[in-house]
């Protein structure tokens, strides 16, 4: 029986470096079942309070109040987030979420400390640092949240990132898994062997 999404908002905030865009990570407390220790951007379920599901601009506060509760950032303006992406967990998960990702600039010399209930760590990273401690297996970064890195590393600046992000729509992605002899394979739409994958 395939379990309804939960309606969901990610923020992707940056900032730049020394060696140009940082991302904040946030890490899921180790005491929680779901995704515990996993690195990711702050972000969780909307709620009632946030406005109507129906419309964007309730993702987004969601995603600015999340961002606050989490690593204790203030986003001035939800309406300024700038849409990113919009991912569907597979159909065969035990919980699901409708998670709609947005991009934004962090306030000046903002300084992320973690909420120590939900997430325990917070952390400025280059996607490069990102993709290293993952390809490490030093960091649990899950697909959805490497899938957003290796499009920021496209970019040399936050601001070059926003402006394409603003001319690109967004379009929805349901990963589908497919058994392989290693175990399971996770394709995106255009893969080989989508359409026949569940």
């Amino acid at each position: 029986m395939t379990v309804d999404p939960r309606p969901a908002a990610s923020v992707l905030v940056m900032r730049e470096g020394t060696d140009g865009i940082e991302l904040l990570f946030v890490r899921r407390s180790m005491d929680l079942k779901f995704m515990g220790g996993a690195w990711v951007f702050p972000g969780g379920t909307v709620l009632p309070e946030d406005g109507d599901i129906e419309t964007d601009i309730a993702y987004r506060v969601a995603g600015a109040r999340e961002t606050f509760e989490e690593a204790r950032i203030t986003l001035p303006d939800p309406e300024k987030l700038v849409p990113f992406s919009r991912w569907i967990t597979p159909e065969l998960a035990p919980m699901r979420f409708d998670t709609r990702f947005y991009l934004t600039c962090a306030p000046d010399d903002a300084e992320p400390a973690p909420d120590r209930r939900e997430v325990d760590r917070a952390e400025w990273w280059t996607p490069a640092k990102a993709m290293h401690l993952f390809v490490k297996d030093e960091a649990d970064l899950h697909f959805p949240t490497i899938k957003q890195v290796e499009r920021i590393a496209e970019f040399e600046t936050a601001e070059q990132a926003l402006e394409a992000s603003r001319k690109t729509p967004v379009e929805t992605i349901l990963p589908r898994v497919a058994t392989t002899d290693e175990g399971f394979e996770v394709l995106l739409p255009g893969d080989p062997g989508y359409e026949d994958a569940t």
